[in-house]
């Protein structure tokens, strides 16, 4: 049985003062991500889609649009990433992993001042699937729970804040987010603990 469905924000900021930039970080959808006034409105640079079936294509100005039939392919007025998670199981558990560090990895990024790099450091960032309400918030509860541990000491402290944020109801929360996404949340919460030498 699936959740419910309710109307909700296209985008919902979660938390601030994240990385040397001190970014703030918003969860959304599919409307969220493509609305580039919005991503704009929010000085929002970054945008890491979860999401393997969900494509999104904002490069505006093709760089050779004498190509014809060939994928337009240039600059995006912002700085994409996407990691292709499933929203339920058949995405190796190590996936999860690899976003948190994605994830970091955006973040903390300090660009080259060249014309081939036509975008500033830092900016906020917006974590999205198609829904905003699996996917992503799996990874974002992870990534608030290992990087600001003070406020949420725990991975459920960290959902239960993004579930109150984003708005996501106490009857669409047994797949808001999907138990094997939660689970791999976790099991990549331990991982880091070993990468990084330090006990959780």
């Amino acid at each position: 049985m699936d959740a419910p469905v309710y109307a909700r924000p296209a985008i919902s900021l979660i938390t601030e003062g994240l990385g040397p930039f001190g970014s703030k970080l918003f969860i959304g959808g599919l409307e969220g991500a493509r609305d580039l006034a919005l991503l704009k409105a929010n000085e929002i640079g970054i945008v890491v889609n979860c999401a393997v079936n969900l494509d999104v294509n904002f490069v505006r100005e093709p760089a050779r649009p004498e190509d014809g039939p060939l994928c337009a392919s240039g600059y995006s007025p912002i700085r994409y990433y996407k990691l292709g998670m499933i929203d339920g199981g058949g995405s190796p558990d190590t996936m999860m992993l690899g976003a948190y560090y994605i994830l970091h990895g955006a973040l903390h990024q300090t660009l080259p001042k060249r014309e081939t790099y036509p975008y500033p450091d830092g900016g906020n960032v917006l974590v999205n699937c198609r829904s905003g309400r699996s996917r992503s918030v799996s990874l974002v509860a992870l990534y608030l729970h290992r990087q600001q541990r003070d406020l949420f000491p725990t991975l459920d402290d960290a959902l239960a804040h993004i579930r109150e944020k984003r708005e996501l109801r106490p009857d669409e929360w047994f797949e808001t987010p999907k138990p094997m996404l939660y689970d791999a949340a976790r099991k990549a919460s331990d991982w880091i603990d070993l990468i990084e030498g330090r006990k959780g």
